[in-house]
C-alpha cells in the first residue's frame, strides 16, 4: 500500500464512496466530516448513518475530524467532494498558503455559485492552485453503484499526465476502471450541463413523455454539451468518450439520479421550493441551470434544452409550455 497522505472533504453520498474506493489502495484516509454526530455514529458503528449506511468501513483506517484545517494540513493530496453550492463557504476559513504544494482533486459536478466558474477556476483563482495541481474525476458513476462494487469506468483528467496516472492508480481497483484526460475544463463542464439536461429528462417523464422523446432529448443534449465546451475550451476532444458521452446517459436514465427525480418532481407540479425540501440532497443542476445560463449570455451558444430547464426553474414558465416549445427545436 502506498504511504500518500489523502484527506477526504465531504460527508455525502460521493464522498463516502470515494473514501471506500481509496481504502483499497492506501492504509489510512484523512476524513473531514462536518457533523460531530456523523463522527461519532461512524466510530461507534462504522457506516455513515446518512449516507450509503450499507458501507463499513474499519475505523482504525480513518483519521476523522471536523476540523477542516487539520485534514488540509495533515494532508499531500486534497479529494473535495462537498456540493458545489457549499464549497466557498466550507474552504472560505483556509488561508490559501495551506494549498501550496498540494494536489487537489475534484469529484464535485457543479459550478460555484458565488462567482459563476467551474471548481478548477474557483481553486485558481482563489486559492493559486496551480492548474497542472488540479485534477477533475469524471464519471460515469453513481456513488451507491460504486458503493456496491459495480463495475465502473472513471476519467481522470488533469493538464499533467504523470499526476492523473498517479491519481487514477490510487482510484483503480477490482471494481473500477480509471483512465486519464487533459482536458479538465470540457470534462467539469460537460459534467455540470448534464445534470441540468437529467433535470429536462425528469421534467418529460413527470409531464408524461415517453422513452421515444427522451431518446431523442438526449441525443440532442450532447450535441448541445459540444457546442458548448468547444466553444469556452476548444481543444479537440470526442464527445463520444464515456465522460461526456456516458456520464450524461447515466445521469439522465439512472433511477440514483437525483437531478432527474428533481426534474420529475418540477414536472408533477411540485414548486420548486418544495422538490428541494422533499429531495434532502443537493440537485446540482438547479444551480447549474442559472450559472450556465449567465456564463452563456458571453459566448451565445445555442442551447435550447438549458434555456428550457433555466425558464422552468427560474422564470416560473410552466413546465408543459416550455418543453412543447423545446420540441419543435430538436431534431
Amino acid at each position: 500500500m502506498n504511504e500518500l497522505k489523502i484527506g477526504v472533504i465531504g460527508d455525502g453520498s460521493w464522498a463516502t464512496a470515494i473514501v471506500k474506493i481509496l481504502l483499497n489502495n492506501n492504509k489510512k484516509i484523512n476524513w473531514w466530516i462536518r457533523e460531530q454526530e456523523i463522527i461519532d455514529h461512524l466510530l461507534t458503528y462504522g457506516h455513515n448513518p446518512f449516507y450509503l449506511s450499507s458501507v463499513e468501513f474499519e475505523t482504525d483506517r480513518l483519521n476523522l475530524s471536523n476540523e477542516i484545517k487539520d485534514v488540509v494540513e495533515q494532508s499531500d493530496i486534497l479529494v473535495l467532494v462537498t456540493p458545489a453550492a457549499f464549497l466557498h463557504k466550507t474552504l472560505s476559513k483556509i488561508p490559501k498558503e495551506k494549498f501550496i504544494n498540494k494536489t487537489i482533486v475534484t469529484g464535485i459536478k457543479g459550478i460555484v455559485p458565488e462567482y459563476n466558474i467551474i471548481v478548477a477556476d474557483y481553486l485558481n483563482s482563489h486559492f493559486a492552485v496551480d492548474f497542472k495541481n488540479i485534477i477533475i474525476v469524471g464519471g460515469p458513476s453513481h456513488a451507491e453503484e460504486v458503493a456496491a462494487e459495480k463495475i465502473t469506468y472513471l476519467t481522470i483528467a488533469s493538464q499533467n499526465v504523470s499526476k492523473a496516472e498517479m491519481i487514477a492508480s490510487l482510484f483503480q481497483c477490482r471494481h473500477i476502471n480509471a483512465c486519464t484526460s487533459d482536458d479538465i475544463f470540457g470534462t467539469e463542464y460537460s459534467a455540470v450541463i448534464k445534470n441540468i439536461v437529467a433535470i429536462a429528462c425528469g421534467i418529460c417523464v413527470g409531464l408524461g413523455y415517453g422513452d421515444n422523446f427522451q431518446a431523442v432529448l438526449v441525443s440532442n443534449a450532447i450535441q448541445e454539451i459540444k457546442r458548448f465546451v468547444d466553444a469556452v475550451h476548444p481543444i479537440q476532444r470526442d464527445i463520444k468518450d464515456s465522460v461526456y458521452l456516458g456520464d450524461l446517459i447515466v445521469t439522465a436514465y439512472s433511477q440514483y439520479s437525483r437531478n432527474r427525480t428533481f426534474g420529475n418532481m418540477i414536472g408533477k407540479g411540485y414548486t420548486v421550493k418544495f422538490a428541494q425540501l422533499e429531495m434532502k440532497m443537493i440537485a446540482e443542476g438547479y444551480y447549474a441551470a442559472k450559472c450556465i445560463h449567465e456564463i452563456n449570455e458571453t459566448h451565445h451558444v445555442y442551447m435550447p434544452i438549458a434555456d428550457a430547464v433555466y425558464n422552468i426553474l427560474y422564470k416560473n414558465s410552466p413546465a408543459a409550455f416550455e418543453i412543447k416549445n423545446l420540441i419543435s427545436k430538436l431534431s
